[in-house]
C-alpha cells in the first residue's frame, strides 16, 4: 500500500467502529496505519473512545491485557497494555449473552478490583493501591476483535481497544486482605470439562502489579483511575474460543466464583 494510501487515525478508528457496529471483521491495520507507533494506536483507541463518551456511553473503568509474558513475547512487546471498560460491556454473573452480540469471542478468568479512591500519583505503590482497593471480585473478561481471524499484534489490539468485548463481576466481594491476590489458584470449567488453569503469579508475577502499571499510565494519559472504577487485572491462565452455546464456571481459591453463559 503506498504512502498516499496509508490510514489516518480518524479512518483507522472508523473502520473499527463500523466493525463494531457491522459485527463484520476488517482486515489487520498495523499495515496499514501511517504511523504504527505504540502512541498512534492508542491514538486510534483514543478517537473511539471519545466518540463513545459523545453518545453518552458511561466509562466505568479499565481493562489490562498482554500481562502474560509469553504472549507479550509472541506480539513482540515488553509491556501490557489497556482498554477502556463501558457500563453497556457489563453482563450479570450467569446473565445469557447471545453470541450474536459477539464477532469471535474468548473468555479468560481474571481477578476485577474496585476502587475506592482516586489514584492520582505520577507513581504508586503498593500501599497506594491496596490502601485504594475497595473490594476484589473474580471475573470474566469476554474479550472480542474487530479484526479478521484474530490476526493481531500490538498495533492492532491497542487500536482495537485491547480486544474488549463484554465482562462479567462475581457478586461476592473480598476485601484483598481475606484472599491471597497472587497465590490463589484459578480454574475455569466448560460443563464437567477444566478448559483453563491459573494462578495469580501468571498476571505479571502478581494482579498488584498490573493495577499499579495501570495506575501509573492512566495518569500519565490525563486519564487517571477514579473512585468507582473497575480494573480488569489480566488473564490468570490461557484464554479459551467460544465457538457455540455455553456455560463458562472459574472459581478462584479464596476469593469465589463466577459463570459467563452463552446462548
Amino acid at each position: 500500500m503506498g504512502a498516499d494510501q496509508m490510514l489516518s487515525t480518524e479512518a483507522a478508528a472508523a473502520l473499527l467502529m463500523a466493525a463494531a457496529r457491522s459485527g463484520q471483521p476488517i482486515a489487520p491495520l498495523r499495515e496499514r496505519l501511517a504511523a504504527t507507533s505504540q502512541e498512534a494506536a492508542y491514538a486510534v483507541q483514543e478517537v473511539n473512545t471519545q466518540a463513545w463518551l459523545a453518545e453518552g456511553r458511561r466509562l466505568v473503568g479499565r481493562k489490562i491485557g498482554l500481562t502474560s509474558l509469553a504472549v507479550q513475547a509472541q506480539l513482540g512487546v515488553d509491556q501490557p497494555d489497556f482498554g477502556m471498560l463501558f457500563a453497556d460491556m457489563a453482563v450479570g454473573d450467569g446473565e445469557p449473552v447471545a453470541l450474536s452480540r459477539l464477532i469471535q469471542p474468548k473468555v479468560e478468568a481474571e481477578i476485577a478490583l474496585v476502587i475506592g479512591r482516586d489514584l492520582t500519583h505520577e507513581r504508586h505503590t503498593y500501599a497506594d493501591l491496596i490502601g485504594a482497593t475497595e473490594y476484589a471480585v473474580p471475573a470474566i473478561e469476554i474479550v472480542d476483535s474487530r479484526i479478521e481471524k484474530w490476526n493481531i499484534r500490538f498495533v492492532d489490539t491497542v487500536a482495537d481497544n485491547a480486544s474488549s468485548g463484554l465482562f462479567v463481576l462475581g457478586g461476592q466481594p473480598r476485601k484483598l486482605s481475606d484472599f491471597d491476590i497472587t497465590d490463589c489458584a484459578m480454574e475455569m470449567r466448560r460443563g464437567d470439562e477444566v478448559v483453563s488453569r491459573g494462578n495469580g503469579r501468571a498476571c505479571l508475577g502478581s494482579p498488584l502489579n498490573a493495577a499499579i502499571w495501570l495506575a501509573d499510565v492512566m495518569v500519565r494519559c490525563g486519564r487517571p483511575l477514579l473512585a468507582g472504577d473497575i480494573i480488569l487485572t489480566g488473564a490468570l491462565g490461557p484464554m479459551v474460543a467460544v465457538s457455540e452455546p455455553s456455560r463458562y464456571d472459574v472459581r478462584i481459591a479464596g476469593l469465589g466464583t463466577v459463570s459467563a453463559l452463552f446462548a
